[in-house]
């Protein structure tokens, strides 16, 4: 027995040099157990190995381990994949397992072997060139016209592999959205998936996917030329070496925002800048390291093409404006908030270059330094301006605001929001001197408060269409009533959160306007009675579409049967905390002229059980129905109407 242990080479058990001259000698030495499995070493190396088996009787049998595919090294297993005749083969063949759908998504698509000609096709005519073959060449090209959007659970490697392999054959992915979580476990693995696979990708969205690196977007860059979105929103892991990828292998590149990206900074703005010519709308937000340098480059290099810009929160000063002002020639929407570092002198450089002549819409918020002076030059290098939102801008007034209007001879839609020195006087200034206004906001002013009289030369506001007065503590009976006698116009009115607004303050603006109320929001006006109400419908009940009265608890059916009676075009209503009743819900769903396609009840307390075969009758047209925290409806009941109802969203 040692010396069968310590042979070697060539004596060992094996076809090239038996031990025994005669295998019946050896059943002696083997036949102490039934099966005896002895070790043979191969001369070279199988893919597969069968150990050889002797049995008792001298008999050898070769038992072979079952072949599998599997056992194939992943090079071979390529090959063999990448051979696949069509995009419904490779579709199947990916749902074999992981190994597999992960093999076919690193497949890329230049590495795709392309099926050799047939005999047959070989043999066929040649095609008329003078026929159209336009039909056959959309059939056999995927231009990217999928959409898929993924969201936190849902964005997995695994999930955007699959997109990558069975989006080939219907139509290519064109648009990818990933909205991720912390949690999220998207790699850079499933992104270069989506990379070698789907070279139609011209918009990919990424939001707080914090496992992204700079290898995974580059690899995008070297797979999809085609990119003209690129959205990258709390990815922490992406610097500007990803960015530059991008820049410097999509050319096509139209649209970047990016959002608080952490490691991203001036180097890679400046390479968008310079290698993206078709650059047209720039979104930078609460990026640390980019500041003057990398936003002057930008804008100065992409001066050309670029239309709108946002910059929110960054580490500029009055010289990132400068350079906006004198290179944003074709610049028509800005939007800038929270530049703290940015004083009244940027403002009013940014103006007075001259350079901002195709502005159409400028969003200022948050920005303390901006003064009258700064708005006025605004108004000067931008001749036609039509849309100014202002927002927590303390230093505004109303001489700025005046001299603002006498310039701005263009200006359709003013929005001002917290403006605390504004008052009504440059209100009324303001709605003198345009002739082109047609909707005005103004959104927790508080220095807008009733004048002590009114002027007795009032100007005339023919153009002005739409008011919003919310939240302006201030205003109440005498400040309305001068708007109703200023603007006879008027088809859309939000007064929400006005809670000293009075039925007596609301006559003379109902009973001016010449053309008939389209919209109407009374949302928190506490005070407001049925009478009103009544008055409201009569008046523009033929035109009114869309009445709010979230809130107002002193409404009761009594407003149910003037709305039935009246409004013929009203197609939403919200009825929320209102004291209506069953009788209510009764008449507006008898009411054969009113088609309602939205009805909002949450909160009435008084809706019951009663109420369910009325709402099951409103008819088709209903698409929403609102019935959060109606208490007296059953879950019951609310089954019946989900089948009744079953075109509707019901919320309950």
């Amino acid at each position: 027995m040692a010396a069968l242990v310590k042979r070697r080479g060539s004596d060992d058990i094996c076809p090239g040099g038996p031990l025994f001259s005669n295998l019946v000698d050896s059943s002696l030495l083997l036949s102490l157990t039934r099966d005896v499995d002895v070790y043979c070493p191969p001369r070279k190396r199988p893919r597969v190995t069968a150990p050889l088996v002797f049995r008792a009787g001298g008999k050898i049998v070769d038992e072979k381990l079952q072949r599998s595919i599997d056992t194939l090294p992943e090079e071979c297993l390529f090959e063999i994949l990448r051979r696949l005749p069509g995009d419904k083969e490779r579709s199947n063949s990916a749902c074999v397992s992981k190994r597999w759908l992960m093999l076919l998504s690193s497949i890329r698509s230049s590495e795709i072997a392309q099926k050799k000609p047939s005999v047959e096709s070989v043999k066929k005519p040649v095609q008329d060139l003078n026929k159209d073959c336009a039909l056959d060449e959309h059939e056999s090209e995927n231009n990217g016209y999928l959409t898929r959007r993924l969201d936190a659970e849902e964005a997995t490697d695994i999930r955007l592999a699959s997109l990558a392999v069975g989006t080939n054959n219907r139509g290519g992915l064109g648009k990818l959205f990933i909205r991720g979580s912390n949690s999220t476990r998207v790699t850079d693995l499933g992104l270069s998936a989506i990379a070698r696979a789907c070279p139609s990708l011209h918009v990919l969205s990424m939001w707080k996917v914090p496992l992204i690196t700079d290898a995974g977007l580059s690899e995008i860059a070297h797979g999809c030329p085609l990119l003209e979105r690129l959205d990258l929103c709390q990815c922490p892991l992406i610097s500007d070496k990803g960015l530059i990828a991008v820049a410097q292998k999509c050319p096509n590149l139209m649209s970047l925002t990016i959002d608080s990206c952490s490691n991203i900074g001036n180097e890679g703005l400046q390479v968008i800048g310079r290698c993206c010519p078709k650059l047209k709308s720039v979104s930078i937000k609460d990026c640390l390291h980019v500041g003057d340098r990398g936003i002057a480059s930008l804008v100065s290099s992409a001066s050309s093409s670029l239309e709108r810009l946002k910059l929110h929160t960054l580490n500029i000063s009055d010289i990132s404006l400068a350079v906006i002002g004198n290179y944003g020639k074709n610049v028509i929407e800005l939007s800038l908030t929270g530049l703290q570092n940015v004083g009244e002198k940027g403002f009013w450089v940014m103006g007075n270059t001259l350079g901002l002549q195709k502005l159409r819409s400028i969003t200022i918020t948050c920005c303390s330094k901006l003064t009258d002076r700064g708005l006025e030059a605004i108004a000067k290098g931008s001749p036609y301006l039509k849309h100014l939102s202002v927002h927590k801008c303390y230093y505004l007034s109303d001489d700025g605001l005046k001299a603002f209007a006498e310039i701005a001879r263009a200006l359709e839609s003013l929005h001002l929001e917290d403006c605390n020195r504004i008052t009504l006087m440059g209100v009324t200034a303001l709605l003198a001197c345009n002739s082109e206004l047609k909707s005005l906001a103004l959104v927790r002013c508080l220095g807008l408060k009733d004048l002590a009289f009114a002027p007795t030369r009032l100007p005339s506001c023919m153009s002005l269409t739409s008011l919003t007065i919310r939240d302006c503590p201030g205003v109440t009976g005498a400040s309305l009533q001068v708007v109703g006698r200023i603007c006879s116009q008027l088809q859309k009115i939000d007064l929400s959160g006005q809670a000293g607004v009075t039925d007596a303050s609301l006559i003379q603006l109902i009973g001016s306007s010449e053309v008939g109320f389209v919209e109407v929001n009374l949302c928190g006006c506490i005070d407001l009675t049925d009478d009103l109400v009544t008055l409201l419908v009569k008046t523009h009940g033929s035109t009114l579409k869309m009445l709010n009265l979230n809130g107002c608890k002193k409404i009761t059916d009594r407003s149910l049967l003037a709305v039935a009676d009246s409004c013929s075009m009203l197609d939403d209503l919200d009825l929320s905390c209102c004291s209506v009743s069953d009788y209510g819900v009764a008449v507006l769903a008898s009411a054969r002229q009113l088609n309602l396609h939205v009805l909002s009840l949450s909160s009435c307390s008084k809706v019951t059980q009663k109420s369910v075969p009325f709402l099951g009758n409103m008819g088709k047209s209903m698409v929403g129905l609102n019935l959060q925290n109606c208490s007296l409806i059953s879950t019951h009941g609310i089954v019946l109407l989900e089948e009744k109802l079953w075109w509707c969203d019901i919320l309950s």
